[in-house]
């Protein structure tokens, strides 16, 4: 049977903040979340685009500033959202940049793994105690396909200073995003009511790729209609792994085209680096240590 949105539960009564919600998959995720009646904080970087694509949606709809390319900001936004939220039913950490030029966050990460997973992994560690006491909640976390291409993580170069390719370091970003989901649900696990679940859209019509290089993205507009979807389905994966009431923790939905590049959300299994257990309890505590964030959920020993 295939999966699309009118098999979205009712979210009545539900808190959901959306990061990157003001275009793309992420404004597609808030918008059927909040229509079928979940309060949704769209949490953005340009609070003037969150609050013009606040009012398109019609719902409970309110903006959050959060540049996730700053601890700063990562903190005052949960400090603000914890401020006027005492319970958080869904995390969807969504937002992401892809194939930028050499670039440094404010805290001086490589840019795509600061935004993409540094970012995300502080926001989640510092919200995750309004999550863990309300049945039923979630953490959903958007990776790509990306991670399959060149994907590994270089704790010897995690911010790329010795070399740099933009391809290596989106795949490296988004493992790390699969890794901190798998951790975080073994983690969870103890508790009983919080689960983490993975998406990932397929190949997208969205902003995302506008710093594919050119040579790349002219021939990639003429063969778009072919392999790519709206962000309409796009965002169907995120809205399966954070409403579908048979969801379980640590599982990953994709697209089930040819390739996962379109089509209907369903199970996917991502590479077999990412189930890699002593990778993602290092990444764990590499990004703790990073970002100055620890997680009210413990490390899991894990047996052989």
């Amino acid at each position: 049977m295939k999966w699309t949105e009118q098999q979205i539960p009712r979210q009545d009564g539900r808190v959901a903040v959306v990061t990157g919600a003001n275009t793309g998959l992420g404004f597609e995720t808030a918008r059927r979340l909040a229509e079928r009646g979940a309060s949704v904080v769209l949490a953005v970087r340009d609070t003037e685009k969150g609050r013009l694509a606040a009012a398109r949606i019609n719902g409970d709809v309110s903006v959050r500033e959060l540049d996730l390319a700053s601890l700063e900001s990562v903190r005052a936004a949960a400090a603000g959202l914890r401020a006027t939220h005492p319970r958080i039913d869904l995390l969807i950490n969504n937002a992401g940049v892809m194939y930028v030029p050499r670039q440094t966050t404010r805290d001086g990460f490589e840019l795509q793994f600061g935004t993409n997973h540094l970012g995300h992994f502080a926001l989640t560690g510092l919200l995750l105690d309004l999550l863990l006491p309300v049945p039923g909640s979630r953490v959903v976390i958007v990776s790509s396909n990306g991670h399959r291409i060149r994907g590994a993580i270089h704790f010897d170069d995690l911010q790329w200073d010795r070399s740099y390719g933009r391809v290596a370091a989106y795949g490296q970003s988004k493992l790390a995003n699969l890794m901190f989901t798998y951790e975080l649900q073994r983690r969870l696990a103890a508790h009983g009511t919080t689960v983490a679940v993975a998406a990932h859209p397929g190949i997208s019509n969205t902003e995302l790729p506008r710093n594919v290089p050119a040579v790349v993205r002219r021939p990639l507009t003429w063969i778009a209609p072919v392999i790519t979807q709206p962000a309409t389905a796009g965002a169907l994966p995120t809205l399966r792994a954070a409403t579908d009431p048979s969801v379980l923790g640590g599982q990953y939905y994709g697209p089930d085209g040819l390739a996962e590049a379109r089509g209907y959300p369903r199970l996917v299994t991502s590479s077999p680096d990412s189930y890699d257990v002593s990778v993602q309890q290092r990444l764990w505590a590499v990004s703790e240590d990073l970002t100055g964030v620890r997680f009210p959920v413990g490390r899991v020993a894990v047996t052989a």
